[in-house]
């Protein structure tokens, strides 16, 4: 973890040469954890499930991680974030042992397009977009991320659906191809995420990476350390806007 000294040392060596800032969506600009949470409460208090609905929720973000993982390690035919979705949802009602629907599937993945931002975030991305383009780079299908921007209420300079590259983050691919997108180079780019796949993922691609650690967790040893750590997104923006 950076000390403040290392933090401002290190971005202002940063603000000399980014040019982009790119943000994974779900989990780092909207709160998916509790969002999903407050939205899957209701609704499996209807089936009459007991269980914990936060786990719930856990065991299927989990199941989707590991479905998408193992799509891009194939990195065969892109399969959609809604279709990986609608299995890890199926996958975890079976293992609940919850009755259900296609449509109860549907419902659920579809309520991703809804979530709200974190609190700190619009603010924070305001101050960064007064200097950087502010991009999102999202495992989401386009039409996904297109329908939550009412939702999120972030304007955004580009958001960009890893279909692009067919494959999942965090494929170097994915990484590469929004770069080429925005057209900059790879150490143009700061990415900032949630979680350290992504940003461990953006900074073997080549790129600079934050680490927004709002759940206080290790980041796990791994040559490819994020150059900045902070506790949120206000955080972030105080560095480096």
């Amino acid at each position: 973890m950076n000390t403040p000294e290392s933090l401002e040392a290190t971005a202002e060596k940063l603000k000399s040469s980014i040019k982009v800032v790119m943000f994974d969506q779900y989990g780092t600009v909207v709160d998916m954890q509790q969002g999903l949470t407050d939205i899957a409460t209701p609704f499996l208090q209807e089936k009459g499930w007991a269980g914990n609905p936060g786990s719930f929720v856990t065991w299927w973000r989990r199941t989707h991680f590991e479905n998408s993982m193992i799509d891009a390690l194939l990195h065969k035919t892109h399969t959609s974030y809604r279709e990986i979705g609608e299995r890890a949802v199926a996958y975890t009602m079976d293992r609940a042992g919850i009755q259900y629907t296609r449509d109860d599937v549907r419902y659920l993945v579809g309520c991703i397009e809804r979530l709200r931002c974190f609190p700190d975030v619009p603010q924070a991305m305001a101050r960064l977009q007064t200097r950087y383009k502010i991009v999102v780079l999202s495992n989401g299908d386009p039409d996904m991320l297109e329908s939550a921007r009412p939702h999120h209420g972030i304007p955004f300079d580009r958001i960009i659906s890893v279909a692009e590259a067919n494959s999942f983050k965090p494929h170097v691919a994915t990484y590469t191809r929004a770069a080429e997108i925005m057209g900059v180079a790879m150490d143009e780019v700061l990415f900032v995420a949630n979680h350290a796949f992504d940003c461990l993922g953006a900074k073997a691609a080549g790129m600079h990476s934050a680490f927004i650690d709002r759940r206080r967790r290790p980041f796990g040893e791994t040559p490819y350390q994020p150059d900045l750590w902070v506790a949120d997104m206000r955080s972030l923006a105080e560095l480096m806007a």
